[in-house]
């Protein structure tokens, strides 16, 4: 098994992943962050986006998103839930005390005020939500005029649509506040960086445990579940999606884990898309083949086409790069993989996948940045090769940190010998 050998003590399989060796029968341990380590990232991110709010003249912020909440002030609460029912709310002030509503919990460092929820969802306020809006829109003109606010833009997360109109009406200049925090989270804190290798090696011990399990016979969902597993035994939070997919439905991608049997000889391929310890993002695509066999030939073109492309697309990522000019000189890809490829090249990571999503040429309309690569951001880079009349499909994907100088990869769990020979 490629990336693996033998204990001869204890006759485990090993597998090595950043230079170290977690036998798959023991749990990963992994080393804890200080606490005064994790209050400087805290703090670091408020600031982030207090920083582009003075920017674009926004004095409130008012963030209901569970990854904004978790961003600016490291809220935990029924994330997944929190997504779709937005019960709670957070007042981020340019200047001025920091207020979270509809919390359960007191613990949150950041925030100085506590408020009950005015229940801006019909699962919270019934189907008629008019009231509750227009108070919830009375809370932030109390909040900005006892704040001296007035005058500067307000800047809103997705909520109800009633709530904006109301804010027109009342004459507010209105900001897309996910667009403010996006920006916040280009950049990250050294801490940052640790949590996401902290989350890369949860992903790869899972993927290790994920590899010594395939067998053919096996379902798509046996084997998906193990990697949930390891994320939540090491304190990890959700998976994005249900990423794996075997044999056929491999081609076209983005076809979600099933109860279907996986087959000797047949390809399987995933992406992790893994929301581990402290909230951030492992994503990690690798393909490989169930069973001792060879693989055929469509399997060794597509895998090679695959490889190559994140190899050679690393190359390219350094600090001042532009997003543009990223995806216009990315790897040239066969006519015949045109057709099918992923919905991005490039795209960033941290809390989740973030900004920007970089597309490939035949979808250039979608490429209007102006923006640059930076030292600390942190990028995945992505291929998928399916010809468009072939059986599979080939996944794969690497994440790096922009150095200054170059990239470093993160993830390093090995890739398939047998499918590039």
């Amino acid at each position: 098994m490629s990336g693996a050998d033998t204990d001869t003590e204890s006759g485990q399989t090993l597998f090595h992943i950043r230079n170290r060796k977690y036998a798959v029968a023991e749990n990963l341990v992994l080393p804890p962050i200080a606490d005064n380590a994790l209050m400087a990232m805290h703090h670091y991110r408020l600031a982030r986006i207090r920083r582009e709010m003075q920017r674009h003249n926004v004095g409130l912020c008012v963030l209901a998103s569970p990854v904004s909440l978790r961003y600016a002030v490291n809220f935990i609460e029924y994330q997944t839930f929190q997504a779709h029912i937005p019960t709670a709310y957070l007042f981020v002030p340019l200047e001025g005390p920091v207020t979270l509503f509809g919390a359960s919990q007191r613990q949150y460092s950041l925030v100085d005020s506590y408020r009950p929820s005015r229940f801006v969802t019909p699962f919270d306020g019934g189907v008629d939500l008019t009231d509750n809006c227009r108070n919830l829109v009375a809370d932030i003109t109390d909040f900005m005029t006892e704040h001296r606010l007035h005058g500067q833009s307000l800047a809103l997360e997705r909520l109800s649509p009633l709530i904006s109109q109301q804010l027109v009406q009342d004459g507010y200049q209105l900001a897309d506040a996910e667009c403010l925090v996006e920006r916040a989270r280009l950049i990250k804190h050294p801490v940052e960086l640790t949590c996401i290798e902290q989350s890369v090696a949860v992903a790869e011990y899972g993927i290790a445990q994920m590899q010594q399990t395939l067998r053919p016979g096996i379902t798509e969902n046996q084997l998906w579940s193990v990697l949930h597993q390891v994320n939540i035994a090491h304190g990890g939070d959700w998976i994005e999606g249900k990423m794996l997919a075997s044999g056929p439905r491999t081609n076209p991608w983005l076809q979600e884990a099933t109860s279907r049997i996986i087959q000797r000889g047949e390809l399987v391929a995933f992406d992790t898309d893994m929301i581990g310890p402290h909230g951030y993002l492992a994503d990690i695509s690798r393909t490989w083949l169930c069973g001792d066999g060879p693989p055929n030939n469509e399997q060794r073109d597509a895998y090679r086409h695959a490889y190559d492309e994140i190899r050679f697309n690393t190359t390219l990522i350094r600090p001042g790069m532009g997003f543009n000019e990223l995806a216009e000189r990315g790897y040239k890809r066969q006519d015949k993989y045109r057709a099918k490829r992923y919905v991005c090249a490039f795209h960033g990571a941290g809390l989740s996948d973030e900004y920007p999503k970089i597309y490939y040429p035949e979808d250039a309309r979608h490429n209007t940045y102006g923006d640059v690569l930076q030292e600390n951001m942190v990028m995945c880079v992505e291929s998928y090769s399916g010809a468009d009349n072939g059986r599979e499909g080939v996944k794969l994907e690497q994440m790096v940190r922009v150095t200054k100088d170059g990239c470093e990869t993160i993830s390093r769990y090995p890739f398939e010998e047998a499918l590039l020979a």
